[in-house]
């Protein structure tokens, strides 16, 4: 039993980063469902980060009230450069992409963000040692999943139907505007924020370990106030209906954000930023096989 209960111990990280990416694949159909819709990139990273906040708030509030460290101006600082780089830049940029390309092609740029390693080697978040294996794999792993996106992204194949493909679904996917240049710009510097997140929370639980607050504070007004200057006058953005852009918020706000954030973090402490991004090339998978179509280069 405790040979168990060791073993059980040692496997949380796994299933917790396994778990994150099936959420991950998931909010990629729902999200692309929702842009096709009309949804404001913008408007999208409120609502979600909104509802994230709601959620999490009250479980902040009850059950770290006695372990949460007194704010300070650094902690302050380091939380609203968070609240930057993902909710503002991740957010926006990678919604702005995607509606120029698809749910798979953004999972493939997704690739990308395991190459914040090298954003950890210069904040000294990761070590290097070129006789380590482990080292040694995390370089590999690095230029395997960065070529890999760079190769669905310069190279577009056939679409390849499977047994179990729905012709349907290939017809909506292409009925959007599709510009994979632009596309991939604008996810690449998507992927760029999320990588500095992964690499600032990181450090920023060394100093402020209360998880759940730090989840609630990141989801803050910040990208309320960057939407409000974009889509001033334009207030039909805000509009809500029993449709897919609401289950896209919702998702996106408990799964994406909420327990993403709070999630990564505990297995961060335990694992470093490198574990929990070195799983995304996992997401490509899922979202080939909920989309039901791959493209083969």
């Amino acid at each position: 039993m405790v040979m168990d209960s060791k073993a059980m111990q040692k496997l949380k990280p796994y299933l917790g980063v396994v778990f994150l990416q099936f959420g991950s694949a998931g909010f990629g159909i729902v999200a692309k469902a929702a842009l096709n819709q009309g949804s404001s990139n913008y408007t999208f990273s409120v609502y979600r980060n909104a509802i994230a906040a709601a959620l999490f708030i009250p479980f902040a509030f009850f059950l770290e009230r006695k372990i949460r460290p007194t704010m300070t101006f650094s902690i302050f600082w380091k939380i609203l450069l968070l609240s930057l780089f993902d909710p503002v830049i991740g957010q926006n940029m990678f919604y702005a992409g995607m509606k120029y390309s698809s749910a798979t092609f953004a999972s493939a740029m997704c690739n990308l963000i395991p190459a914040h390693f090298c954003l950890g080697l210069d904040t000294q978040i990761e070590t290097v040692n070129l006789k380590s294996v482990r080292s040694n794999a995390k370089i590999m792993g690095t230029l395997v999943t960065v070529g890999g996106a760079m190769i669905m992204t310069l190279i577009v194949g056939p679409i390849i139907g499977l047994p179990w493909t729905h012709k349907s679904q290939d017809s909506n996917a292409s009925t959007s505007v599709e510009d994979p240049v632009k596309g991939a710009i604008m996810i690449g510097t998507g992927c760029l924020g999320y990588s500095l997140f992964y690499t600032l929370q990181a450090i920023t639980l060394k100093s402020y370990p209360a998880g759940l607050s730090l989840t609630a504070m990141v989801c803050s007004l910040l990208g309320t106030i960057v939407t409000f200057l974009a889509e001033r006058g334009n207030t039909s953005v805000w509009a809500l209906g029993w449709d897919a852009k609401l289950l896209a918020y919702v998702y996106g706000g408990v799964i994406s954000s909420g327990i993403t954030y709070y999630l990564s973090g505990v297995i961060m402490k335990e694992k470093g930023p490198v574990f929990v991004t070195a799983f995304n090339p996992l997401s490509m998978v899922k979202y080939c096989r909920n989309y039901e179509f791959f493209h083969f280069c």
